[in-house]
């Protein structure tokens, strides 16, 4: 492969708008992969996937020595995410035509599927912080259209024979969320999720999944005024809270988060504790170790005693 042009394609997600959150560590709990390998045969299941979740492709070559780092460095990245994307590894030397089909004539190309729609990424290298900015990017975008689905954990090792045409089996646990998710009947995930929840209370998958489905359901109807009067009712407590749910959903969780500590501070009793369970929620929306919420915890602790 040889040095290429930029590419575009039509109906692209425009991911350039949002806000970047802080780089997270770059390790799945307890080791789970959420890379498989990509054929011309399972490319149509796989890309099918992006319909419930985003789904990243990476064009690699074992010729490229670039090429190496930055799948090690995306996939780590990826499995941080704990399935809310999918990494799908498109050798271009085995599989031509697939880089043929998308226009991709250098290595390594990142490009994202987000409800059957590709945007690209990147091309060449990128360093990890990059790499980071990019997947939070697009979980950013994919929750703000409702794509909170979860990828099922792959195989360590993805065997491309076993996998060729075949749609990478999702926790049976999750069906139904995820399918009212796809359909955009966010009440109704929340009602599965809280069915899954009354079973097993500890179930923190369940519980992150009602968080996201809770977030989309509050912001469906939200747009750029309710900023607007939150900054002109800062006493409002429902103003305040529609707010911070858009600056998450927007791809500010700093923002959201110091809104309602700042609130907590300034509010007691009932509605305190109002504002402090929403805040956990939107705790749950993100990975526990990011940095952003890290902070937020302490400065809860701090604002509380």
């Amino acid at each position: 492969m040889t040095s290429a042009q930029n590419f575009s394609r039509p109906g692209a997600v425009d991911l350039s708008g949002l806000t970047a959150a802080q780089p997270t560590e770059n390790a799945a709990p307890g080791g789970a992969n959420y890379a498989v390998e990509v054929t011309e045969a399972s490319f149509e299941a796989i890309a099918q996937q992006s319909m419930r979740y985003p789904v990243v492709l990476l064009l690699v070559s074992g010729r490229d020595a670039s090429s190496s780092q930055v799948q090690r460095d995306l996939t780590q990245t990826i499995n941080a995410a704990q399935g809310r994307l999918l990494l799908g590894l498109v050798d271009v030397d085995t599989q031509p035509r697939i880089a043929q089909a998308l226009g991709v004539a250098a290595v390594p190309t990142a490009i994202a599927l987000l409800g059957g729609q590709m945007a690209p990424l990147f091309q060449g290298t990128r360093d990890r912080a990059d790499i980071q900015a990019v997947v939070d990017q697009i979980v950013q975008v994919a929750a703000a259209n409702g794509l909170a689905g979860r990828a099922a954990p792959q195989p360590v090792a993805a065997d491309a024979g076993e996998s060729a045409g075949e749609e990478a089996a999702l926790d049976p646990r999750f069906t139904a969320a995820d399918e009212a998710l796809q359909t955009g009947d966010f009440k109704q995930a929340v009602a599965e999720f809280d069915k899954l929840l009354k079973a097993n209370p500890r179930d923190t998958e369940a519980q992150a999944g009602r968080a996201q489905a809770s977030l989309l359901l509050r912001t469906s109807n939200l747009d750029a005024q309710v900023i607007a009067a939150a900054e002109a009712h800062p006493d409002d407590l429902d103003a305040q809270l529609a707010a911070a749910d858009l600056d998450l959903i927007t791809g500010d969780a700093q923002a959201a988060f110091d809104r309602l500590i700042d609130l907590i501070r300034r509010t007691s009793g009932p509605e305190r504790d109002q504002v402090r369970v929403r805040l956990l929620e939107l705790f749950d929306t993100m990975d526990g170790a990011d940095p952003v919420v890290k902070k937020a915890r302490r400065a809860l602790s701090m604002a509380l005693f």
